[in-house]
């Protein structure tokens, strides 16, 4: 079965942590580009960041460059989301994304939520 299945979401304060964790089966992880997108209700998904297939190039959206960062690790199909400094405006449902870098086949994970409460 091919899935994106993500966990790591829950409540923090300002200024906390969270890693965010991206398990993939029932495909071939190492061909895939993998992004983090978030999205609030009402509004379009937005990518914060973006490993390529073989891990060696990474973009970041401004919102987030020096406080988050993603990695994956191809032998056990996983991309993480590094979350530091988080502030409330980090709240959002937080999504895997991956896409075939050759043929662009696209895949989405289910999401996990993320809130940063005062």
């Amino acid at each position: 079965q091919v899935q994106l299945v993500e966990s790591g979401g829950g409540l923090v304060q300002p200024g906390g942590s969270l890693r965010l964790d991206c398990a993939a089966s029932g495909f071939n992880f190492r061909d895939y580009d993998m992004s983090w997108y978030r999205q609030i209700p009402g509004k379009e998904r937005v990518m914060v960041a973006l490993i390529t297939n073989d891990g060696t190039f990474t973009r970041y959206d401004r919102s987030v460059k020096g406080r988050f960062t993603i990695s994956r690790d191809n032998a056990q199909k996983m991309a993480y989301l590094r979350m530091n400094s988080l502030k409330p405006e980090d709240t959002a449902m937080y999504l895997c994304y991956g896409e075939h870098s050759i043929t662009h086949r696209r895949l989405w994970g289910q999401g996990t939520q993320v809130t940063v409460y005062t």
